[in-house]
């Protein structure tokens, strides 16, 4: 198992055009990967699953993955949230 946490910081938070992104990179994945919102682990190769987090500015989200690309997984999730969502 792998995984990192992220906080969200920008006004819009988690929007359809960043969640679809980041759902058709966690598709590349042959890991099983979810997003853990407040406890809650939703799939992150599901757009409507990542919408329904409905994740805003100041939300702590934790990406974890299992599975034999887990690592990789992780950091591209991170870093697709980072420059999409947080404009880093």
């Amino acid at each position: 198992m792998c995984e990192v946490e992220i906080v969200i910081m920008n006004e819009q938070g988690l929007h359809a055009r960043p969640a679809s992104i980041v759902a058709k990179k966690a598709s590349k994945f042959l890991s099983h990967i979810t997003i853990v919102k407040d406890g809650k682990e939703y799939n992150a190769k599901s757009i409507i699953n990542i919408l329904s987090m409905a994740a805003s500015k100041g939300d702590k989200l934790k990406i974890v993955a299992h599975g034999d690309d887990e690592v990789m997984a992780v950091e591209e999730l991170r870093i697709v949230i980072e420059r999409e969502i947080l404009g880093l």
